[in-house]
């Protein structure tokens, strides 16, 4: 029992090292690249919003007009 608690140690000390050194290879976006994908992101995400509560209001107002 004490072995197997050991050699997960051991590999989780692995599995760690190798997520360290993958992270080292990763290419990370500079400040200003990563400011202009986050606003990208937030007027994405607001237009849809307005498209969605337009849409909804839209089809409210024609389903009670119908009924």
């Amino acid at each position: 029992m004490v072995e197997k608690i050991k050699q997960f140690i051991v590999k989780v000390g692995a599995f760690f090292n190798e997520v360290g050194v993958e992270l080292k290879k990763s290419a990370w976006p500079t400040r200003s690249e990563l400011m202009e994908s986050t606003m990208v992101v937030i007027l994405s995400v607001v237009a849809l919003g307005l498209f969605v509560g337009v849409s909804d209001f839209v089809l409210m107002k024609l389903l009670r007009f119908i009924l």
